[in-house]
């Protein structure tokens, strides 16, 4: 349990929840909330590689 990095368990429950919203908007049939949540999707992918690549950078991985 101590070798857990809970920054990462964030970014995976965030990207599961837009997800979700993407699922949300489709039975909404609103495109504005699609697309909001796709942004949403690919901001925190994005930031969770981001994370990743510097923690490893640092020797933190």
């Amino acid at each position: 349990m101590k070798d857990i990095k809970w920054v990462f368990v964030f970014y995976s429950l965030a990207a599961v929840a837009s997800m979700c919203g993407i699922g949300v908007a489709v039975a909404m049939r609103s495109p504005l909330v699609g697309i909001a949540a796709i942004l949403a999707l690919v901001f925190i992918m994005g930031s969770g590689f981001k994370t990743k690549k510097r923690m490893r950078d640092q020797g933190l991985l």
